[in-house]
């Protein structure tokens, strides 16, 4: 590793990614915002009550002080087949709130699930068959198993939860992946120094409250984030495999994790000027895979990059196009639903690109909700992160400084 990406990884663990030590700059009281509104604000005139939008409403909002915490980071949604409500799963420092957000102009804040171990900056949730998994860098945290369907009926809300199942297979990780269709959970960005040098580790969910460890996979190191599909895209040779796609620092790798017990390297790749490969998300056709590097623009000075990889040949990728977004926030978190990427933009707030163009090298930037007023620099602080995938088509966010926020398209 040469100088300069180790310049560039130490401002990361500075700034945004190790430790769970809750004296991080996010946790900071004078950073974090108290702003009482909570409830309907259409977007006129470039804003929606005191926040800067485009096409982008204000449905609803509860503060960290409604929580009782000092900073926010992931989220997550539910909705509940049998009752048709839906729920937003808000990522905290000492713990995870539920909020039912089926009114969203009268939000029911139902309670917290209290951090496993001690309190941490960074806590990352995912859905599966009616369960929360819930994992975070706090120290022997493990991962936390949580039924939603308990949310249908909380007298006296907010109530303090217990989890129901506490997988310890491994202590602190970053952040939890899970494939719905296979019923496999991914635990990434755990300790370095174990059994799969912080890469993945597998963990059998099809029986949501009694999770398996299913083996792992660490050949290309520490995985900070990872998408992985059952997979039915333009290569043929891969069709119906189970294909991890990992953020590792300083590369992308490509990992065919059908057999647990072998999990299989298909491809790893680069790109220029890397900062911190941070996360990605597939086109829905899954041609295309649209990534994030956490720390770019701090260290190049270029506005929001966005890369865009054709994975037509999951043994070939190749860097299709880049997108550059209208200001120099970092990007961080973001998710493709149609032919939408709503990307959480940290002090820029949720863009909302269109990428129907995608074929032609087309992206445009459609619209955009700022819960950070205060500036668009290049900072770690506004939103972590954006769930777009209520059939309502409501839309929540975390900011790491103010909350959750509901917000929908204008039209």
């Amino acid at each position: 590793m040469n100088k300069t990406l180790l310049l560039i990884f130490g401002l990361y663990f500075l700034f945004s990614c190790s430790g769970s030590d809750d004296s991080s700059v996010n946790d900071d009281p004078e950073n974090i915002i108290e702003n009482p509104q909570t409830g309907f604000f259409p977007c006129q005139d470039g804003m929606a009550g005191v926040y800067p939008c485009n096409g982008y409403d204000l449905l609803g909002q509860m503060s960290l002080a409604s929580f009782s915490a000092s900073s926010g980071n992931d989220i997550w949604g539910w909705t509940d087949s049998t009752t048709g409500n839906e729920y937003a799963l808000v990522g905290l420092n000492n713990g995870t709130a539920f909020v039912d957000i089926t009114d969203s102009e009268k939000m029911i804040y139902l309670g917290k699930l209290p951090t496993a171990t001690e309190s941490s900056s960074w806590r990352d949730i995912k859905v599966y068959q009616d369960h929360a998994f819930i994992v975070s860098e706090a120290g022997g945290h493990g991962m936390q198993v949580f039924d939603l369907t308990k949310l249908r009926n909380v007298s006296n809300p907010p109530v303090t939860f217990s989890a129901d199942s506490r997988y310890t297979g491994f202590g602190s990780a970053h952040n939890i992946v899970i494939n719905e269709v296979s019923g496999y959970a991914y635990a990434v960005g755990t300790a370095r120094n174990d059994l799969y040098n912080g890469g993945a580790h597998f963990i059998n969910i099809q029986e949501p409250k009694n999770p398996i460890a299913a083996g792992g996979y660490g050949a290309n190191g520490y995985s900070h984030d990872a998408q992985v599909v059952t997979y039915n895209g333009p290569d043929a040779d891969y069709i119906g495999q189970e294909i991890f796609i990992g953020a590792n620092e300083n590369q992308v790798a490509i990992v065919n994790v059908t057999d647990k017990t072998n999990p299989l390297q298909i491809s790893s790749f680069q790109y220029a000027n890397i900062g911190y490969t941070h996360q990605g998300w597939f086109s829905e056709d899954q041609r295309y895979f649209i990534l994030g590097d956490e720390t770019d623009e701090l260290t190049f000075g270029f506005d929001s990059r966005t890369l865009v990889f054709d994975l037509s040949d999951l043994d070939n990728p190749e860097l299709f196009t880049t997108y550059s977004g209208e200001t120099a926030a970092i990007d961080h978190n973001g998710y493709v639903k149609g032919e939408d990427f709503y990307l959480a933009n940290y002090t820029a707030g949720v863009r909302i690109l269109d990428i129907s163009g995608i074929d032609g090298q087309t992206i445009d930037e459609k619209g955009f909700f700022d819960t950070y007023p205060a500036n668009n620099t290049a900072a770690f602080e506004g939103v972590w992160s954006v769930y777009p995938y209520f059939e309502s088509e409501k839309i929540i966010v975390n900011d790491i400084n103010s909350g959750l926020f509901v917000i929908k398209n204008s039209n």
